[in-house]
């Protein structure tokens, strides 16, 4: 064998040895490992929340088709964080309106005349404070206009000040995180090249090229 086909292949056999030691699933424990630190410390540094609900159901007035108060308990939930409602809360809350309107939110049942009012913050009497103004304020709305839409809205339930926040823990944003590191590590080994074959295996070769008499041998490689 020539000294030039010598030196190919043994530059061909020094690349595989250098990861030869690493499984070809490296990345998928890493990528896990990754981002379940990551969610870890997100979940420990993130300021914990607080929600708390209060709920509102509006009745039929007398001689009033109970069907209607539906129609109306929806109606209310649209309007629950608008201007005309939310005036009033954010006196009774102690906050802007700007804050009621990011913190608030309602939802509304299609089988029930019945409005949830979730207020979040970072304090748990804050949370409790926002959901009972608004619930408030949007009763006080409902009897103002008693007359012209002949439902009632009260306050069927109170919201409690929050004892745990709502917000996930390190420990679960950890477990989502690390499910997540884990998927993309999965998916990079789909997108990941195959290995080249071993020195040797492949149909490539090299073979010697007798020259003229008196001549070194040329190595040229054939297919």
């Amino acid at each position: 064998m020539s000294p030039i086909s010598g030196s190919r292949q043994r530059q061909r056999s020094r690349g595989p040895l250098r990861t030869r030691w690493l499984p070809r699933w490296w990345p998928l424990p890493v990528c896990a490992l990754l981002g379940a630190t990551a969610g870890g410390i997100y979940g420990a540094v993130k300021t914990p929340e607080y929600s708390a609900t209060s709920y509102v159901v509006v009745t039929p007035a007398e001689k009033a088709d109970p069907s209607v108060a539906l129609g109306f308990a929806q109606a209310y939930g649209r309007v629950a964080t608008e201007v005309a409602v939310i005036g009033d809360a954010q006196v009774w809350a102690g906050v802007s309106a700007d804050t009621l309107r990011r913190s608030v939110q309602t939802a509304t049942s299609p089988d029930a005349p019945m409005i949830a009012i979730t207020a979040t913050s970072e304090r748990a009497a804050d949370a409790a404070g926002m959901a009972n103004a608004v619930a408030r304020a949007l009763t006080l709305d409902g009897a103002h206009s008693q007359k012209d839409t002949g439902v009632r809205v009260v306050q069927f339930s109170r919201a409690a000040k929050p004892v745990a926040p709502s917000s996930p823990t390190a420990s679960l944003t950890a477990l989502v995180g690390g499910c997540a590191g884990g998927l993309l590590g999965g998916l990079s080994l789909l997108a990941r090249p195959r290995r080249h074959e071993e020195p040797g295996t492949g149909p490539e070769r090299v073979a010697a090229v007798p020259g003229p008499a008196g001549s070194a041998c040329v190595p040229q490689e054939v297919g």
